[in-house]
Order: C-alpha cells, then structure tokens, then sequence
C-alpha cells in the first residue's frame, strides 16, 4: 500500500472535482456563496505519501456523507446551505513545506486546515496559527488535528485554535499497559521509537507507566531512530533480538513501523509487539503468521468491534474503497467532520471564533461510536479499543487488514471516561 494504484488516484482526484457538486442528485439548493475550503496538510509524497494519500481518502469520504445530506446548512445572512470542498496541500513531510502549504491555502480561501501525521508539523502549524489568526483576525483559521498526538500540544502547548480528536500518547500508552500488565511472561521489554517530539513522548511514558504498573518488567534496550529515513532495519530488528526482550514497545507508524516489524521477523525475532499503530498500512502482511497472537495494536476503533453498526460502517467504507490496498479508516476522521459540520449549525457562522466555540461543546455519534470535545483543552473524548492480531476466520475476526489475510480481534473496550486524562492547560481565548 505504498502507493496509490491508478484507480484510486483517479477515484481521489474525482473526489475534488465533484465535490461542489455532491448535492445534484439530492434536489438541494447550492449557495451562490460556493463551498466552505477544507484544506488537508498533509505528507503526499515522499516516505510518509502512503499515510497521506490514506488519510485523504477518509476526510473525503466524510465529506461526501455532509455533503449527501444537503452539506452544511447554516441560515440565509450566512450563505444557506453550503458543500464542503476538500482541497490537498502537500507539506513533503516537513516542517517548512507546510507552512509554506498553510500559507497557500489561507490564500485560497480556506478557514480550517486538516493535518496529523506528525506532531513535530502541527507543533508548528499551531505557533504559526496563533500568529497568524491575532495578525489577521478577519481571515483566522483553525487547525483540526485527527493524529497528532503529542501530549503536550493538548496541555501546556493548548491552544484556542487548535482541536485534537485522536487521543494523545499517553491515553494510548495507558490502554495498551491496561493489556501488557496482565501479561505476567513478561520479565523485559525492548523500547523503540522515531527521533521527534512524538516518538520520545511515547518512550518517556512507556517508561513511566511501566515503572509504576509493571517494575517487575526490566527495560533491556531503548532506541530512537530518524524519522522516515531508516531504509534497513535490520541492525535494529538484531539489537531488540539479542536484548532478550520478549516484547517491543513502539509508537512508530508508516513505513518506520512496516520496515521494523519486517526487519524483526526476518531476524526471527519472536516475541510480542505493542503499538500504537501495528493495525495498518502493511505492519500485519509484513509479518504473516509471525504476527498472530503476537501484535497488539490501541485504538479508537477497530473494524471487528463486535457491534452492528460498526460491522455497516466498515461495509460501506469497503464499498466505497473496494480495492483491499485501499483499506485504512478511522472512526475519529469521521466524527472530526462530523462535529466541524455541526459546529458550523449550531454557531450559524463560519466565523472562526463563533465555530470554536460551538466545536468546544461538539458532542457527535456515527454509527453507534461517540465522542465529545473537552472544551478546557480541546482534546477529544471518546473510547479505545486495544486489538490483538490473527487470522482472518478466527473468533471475532470477521475482517482482516488490506487484504493480508489477518484482522484484529478486539480484546479491551476502554470507555471515554476511563481513557480520560487530567489536562496542565491554561488556555487563552480571544
């Protein structure tokens, strides 16, 4: 899944040129106003396009649902009803493209901006923002995040214009530690991560929680690699091998998570792997049959939660996506579209300051998932869920992962208010 195949490039490009045209076969009025901008930040090429590309075929995906049911519809002093129009900025994975690519697309019009796919990015996204929006407060713009997930940027780094609907590093180490305690084998653990602000965050409180839940469980190796740069993980895959670890622990996602788990099976590395992301764009094909039993993956959603209107939800994304290359969907993208369009209803504005404040008390639900946003800090709300990897066919694995043969069958539900966190923010709001 490395890259597009032509069919869903061609399918993606369609998306954006129809998108202000959604509505037709629903009898809806447009606004002469046009549509209302989104702008996606986001890494279209280069090592990381992978994620990019799949993170836009979600956003696009829930944009056609708003746009299906008559689009966002505010009152007539505010253009009617009006379509969302996703336009692609691609940041290269770096930090200077993508102010560059925030720059543009303020210039285009848009008003809110999607990114995620790096802390280290959004980190300057935000600071850039605030600058921004007190420089130029008639074109402010917010900044939507659905994976960045760096803790600080939702406590002592908040700020008004920025919204987090993924849950941050530590909510997700607490999950899977809510797994990995009661795995008495356990006696050492190996610790590996990308060199950024994100990976060190995940490692500092692997090391934390394990310290406090597990002190039995000695940490035998920790390493911190360049981000999307390492092409031979080998060295690496041999370290956590001869450590003796029976288990990794990692943050790593992309191809800095498909190369090392690849790596560690073609050493004969055989012990456990808990990760943020170990549930997509090739982890599981990368290590086959080695992987069953053995990887372990937190998330907010998982396709094989044992309920119906998850079953219907990830039906009609494979419908939609028929290609199993293209299966990368997240519930949380979902409901971050969702709660931007009611956000946009309830403040009957699309001024910037008037949706903050309506998308601080968003509270949305899509095929039976909910979550809301905590208005103090701007982090979202809801459950996770903590999967462990095996066969397609096995109990609770109805679906397996881009076509690979093996799914995640769901182990731990963790609802909103157990995953919830204390938060260090001290927002100011204009």
């Amino acid at each position: 899944m490395s890259h597009l195949t032509r069919r869903s490039a061609l399918s993606a490009c369609a998306m954006l040129l129809t998108a202000a045209s959604t509505l037709a076969g629903h009898a809806q009025p447009i606004a002469a106003s046009g549509p209302i901008r989104l702008a996606l930040v986001e890494s279209l090429s280069g090592s990381f396009a992978n994620t990019g590309e799949a993170v836009f075929r979600n956003i696009a995906w829930a944009v056609e649902r708003v746009n299906s049911r008559g689009g966002v519809r505010l009152p007539a002093a505010a253009g009617g009803a009006r379509l969302l129009q996703l336009a692609r900025y691609d940041s290269k994975g770096s930090s200077e493209e993508a102010l560059s690519a925030l720059r543009a697309a303020i210039d285009d019009g848009a008003r809110v901006i999607l990114q995620g796919n790096s802390s280290a990015i959004a980190s300057v996204l935000i600071e850039a923002i605030n600058k921004h929006n007190q420089r130029e407060p008639d074109k402010r713009v917010l900044l939507l995040n659905y994976s960045a997930v760096e803790p600080s940027l939702t406590n002592e780094r908040c700020s008004f214009w920025h919204f987090r609907f993924d849950a941050h590093a530590d909510m997700r180490m607490t999950a899977l530690m809510d797994v990995l305690r009661e795995d008495r084998r356990l006696s050492q653990v190996y610790l590996i991560g990308q060199d950024y602000s994100f990976g060190q965050a995940v490692l500092r409180e692997a090391r934390r929680q394990l310290a406090s839940q597990r002190p039995d469980v000695a940490v035998v190796g920790e390493e911190l690699h360049p981000v999307g740069r390492v092409k031979d993980f080998a060295p690496y895959a041999v370290k956590i091998k001869a450590s003796g670890a029976q288990a990794v622990i990692t943050g790593n996602w992309g191809n800095d998570l498909t190369l090392l788990v690849k790596a560690a099976r073609e050493v004969g590395y055989d012990g456990m792997f808990y990760t943020f992301y170990g549930n997509a764009l090739g982890a599981p094909a990368a290590l086959g049959d080695a992987g069953v039993g053995k990887v372990v993956a937190v998330a907010d959603w998982l396709p094989n939660l044992p309920t119906a209107g998850s079953e219907a939800f990830y039906k009609s994304f494979r419908q939609r996506f028929p290609d199993p290359r293209d299966d990368y969907v997240h519930m949380r993208m979902q409901l971050m579209v969702e709660a931007l369009a009611q956000a946009m209803e309830r403040a009957a504005s699309l001024d910037a300051v008037a949706v903050a404040r309506a998308l601080e008390a968003a509270d949305v639900t899509l095929a039976g998932q909910s979550g809301r946003m905590r208005a103090e800090d701007h982090q979202f709300q809801q459950q996770l869920v903590v999967g462990v990897m095996d066969r397609v066919g096995a109990p609770g694995v109805q679906f397996d992962v881009e076509g690979s043969g093996y799914g995640f069958r769901v182990v731990r539900q963790i609802a909103a208010d157990q995953a919830r966190m204390p938060s260090s923010c001290r927002m100011q709001r204009p």
